[in-house]
């Protein structure tokens, strides 16, 4: 209950302030929201406030009353336990009872007052310190008493609402050279991203695809792009990836909805790389189409050569020899130093060496020893 003087002074304040709620409460410490415009439009209906106010009918009776004190004295004095146990009443009725029935042992806080508890000097002191950070705002809360929300509500009501609790550090100006440095050191780092890109897609494309490539990706097909992206997406973002390769997002996405559909022609892909390999890699698309023939396996030409180039089964062919007319040129002949003397007295006298031509499938091949005449042992060859 407050008295007439209290309720007077709350509603002149009011409208003094323009009829600012929080900051009537602010000043004063007091009341509630809801009582402040009660007060206020009952000071407007009659020009005046009642002497004293018509008596409320408490919502609690006053056994409910002692069973929740003793409740509380008995059970650890926690509030919040006696709510929970009781269901009753609310947490500021409580807290009301227990600071009439025990002035003594409820501590009050000094933040449920408000900051207009404090004088004009502690809330400086408090925002300078909030303005300088040589701690934390909780910190700084509990070294003054209050609670950190009573300590940003006075930076707001000293310094208004739009000033900062702390002003940003501005970056310094760089030096020209400096500048251009940074801008250097920025296209050097783009500059070796795209690179790394480029090298990846390379490495990734020669180990999944097994395609000659010659260095240049807008040979792959939209469909290989598509398995290039899903494997380095991980790695790097899709928009860039996309870009370097040349493909359109919607082809992307097209691709790699198709690449979950089950293969159908999974089996003859099997059964086409075992027939290729076992005959020795020589089986083109028309020996490869007779043999799934045999194998009761309806197949076109034109799905055998397309399944060959996905799976790489190349033949590979022999190198046409080129004829040339160059039969080489006649050079000066060596002294014959052997003289057909091929019996030394002792061994690493006379050393022989020639060089051989040997032609196989995989090309030429060359070997050249080097004999001892003594005994025919090989000193050495390459």
């Amino acid at each position: 209950m407050y008295s007439y003087e209290e309720r007077l002074r709350a509603v002149k304040l009011y409208i003094k302030l323009g009829k600012r709620v929080q900051a009537t409460i602010r000043e004063l410490g007091y009341p509630t929201k809801n009582a402040l415009k009660g007060w206020h439009r009952e000071y407007e209906r009659l020009q005046d406030l009642p002497i004293r106010s018509a008596p409320r009918t408490p919502k609690f009776s006053a056994a409910q009353k002692q069973v929740a004190l003793e409740h509380y004295a008995t059970h650890g004095r926690c509030i919040s336990w006696t709510l929970r146990a009781l269901g009753y009443p609310g947490r500021a009725t409580l807290t009301a009872w227990v600071r009439e029935a025990f002035p003594d042992t409820m501590t009050i806080s000094n933040a449920t007052y408000g900051p207009g508890n404090h004088s004009d000097a502690v809330k400086q002191a408090a925002v300078v310190g909030l303005y300088s950070r040589q701690e934390s705002a909780q910190a700084l809360a509990k070294k003054f008493g209050v609670s950190r929300p009573t300590l940003y509500a006075w930076k707001t009501q000293i310094l208004g609402p739009e000033a900062p609790a702390m002003m940003k550090r501005k970056k310094s100006a760089l030096h020209p050279e400096l500048e251009e440095l940074e801008r250097q050191r920025e296209a050097l780092q783009r500059d070796i991203r795209e690179l790394q890109i480029e090298h990846d897609l390379l490495k990734t494309a020669s180990e999944m695809i097994k395609k000659e490539l010659g260095g240049d990706l807008r040979n792959l097909s939209n469909r290989e792009k598509a398995m290039l992206i899903v494997a380095l997406k991980n790695r790097y973002k899709t928009p860039a990836l996309l870009a370097r390769l040349g493909l359109a997002r919607s082809s992307y996405f097209y691709h790699r909805a198709r690449m979950n559909l089950e293969d159908k022609y999974l089996p003859i892909r099997q059964a086409m790389k075992e027939a290729f390999e076992s005959n020795h890699r020589c089986y083109g698309y028309r020996r490869l189409k007779a043999y799934m023939t045999r194998k009761s396996i309806s197949i076109s030409e034109k799905v055998v050569q397309r399944l060959m180039k996905q799976e790489a089964l190349i033949v590979p062919k022999p190198k046409r020899r080129r004829y040339s007319s160059y039969l080489g040129e006649i050079s000066p002949a060596p002294e014959n130093i052997i003289n057909r003397e091929f019996q030394p007295a002792a061994p690493n006298e006379k050393w022989l060496t020639d060089i051989t031509e040997f032609h196989i499938r995989a090309g030429k091949v060359y070997l050249s020893p080097i004999i001892d005449c003594f005994d025919g042992l090989v000193i050495s060859w390459t």
